[in-house]
């Protein structure tokens, strides 16, 4: 089965999908998903058609950007199409990954995806490298966890939960995870843990 994929961004005219509509005809699509959202949103529509493919569908687009965001994420797209035992084909580029053509233009969108990624590393390799030789560099932001010290003592300065998830800028699950850790660390070195925690840590009991 012939399935077809036309969007346009929320920017275009209804002529855009229109013309798409008209391509997709030609090549005889029995069923076609389309959708106005812009190159960033998410493409539910999208979602809709890969999952509706069975084994044996080809999978046709009038452009590579109707469909793909990016190198990396039209090689993710193909490898779910492929997964189901379907193909893509690409009108405008006649680009079909079932033919050994289409699948040398895969490798070649695979080397240059790597290559993206290669120069990416890179350039932030030398921004890392410049911004510590300038002083400027701070590393990775913490995560919830590395935070566990500064945790402590505003328990131990009596905070409450909301008050200690503001100051250190905290969600609930972070908040919990944290005190259900600290929590094991005080019980493993004291004899009566319930007890003493809640008399040294009144705090880490209240859900307040």
């Amino acid at each position: 089965m012939l399935i077809g994929y036309a969007r346009t961004s929320t920017v275009e005219q209804k002529s855009g999908i229109e013309s798409q509509l008209k391509e997709l005809a030609k090549v005889s699509c029995e069923k076609v998903f389309q959708e106005q959202v812009s190159s960033v949103g998410k493409r539910e529509q999208l979602d809709a058609c890969l999952s509706f493919l069975r084994n044996g569908d080809v999978l046709a687009v009038t452009k590579l950007d109707r469909l793909a965001r990016s190198v990396s994420n039209l090689l993710s797209i193909v490898k779910e199409i492929e997964g189901k035992g379907c193909q893509l084909r690409i009108l405008d580029m006649n680009f079909d990954t079932s033919t050994p053509q289409g699948k040398m233009m895969l490798s070649v969108f695979g080397a240059v995806a790597q290559f993206e990624r290669e120069i990416m590393l890179e350039r932030q390799r030398e921004g890392i490298a410049k911004a510590k030789a300038e002083g400027k560099y701070k590393g990775r932001k913490p995560t919830a966890m590395a935070k566990q010290e500064e945790f402590k003592q505003l328990v131990e300065q009596g905070l409450k939960p909301k008050e200690i998830m503001a100051k250190l800028d905290i969600g609930k699950t972070s908040f919990y995870k944290i005190r259900n850790e600290l929590i094991k660390e005080i019980a493993s070195s004291v004899t009566s843990s319930s007890t003493t925690i809640q008399h040294h840590y009144p705090s880490l009991n209240s859900d307040e």
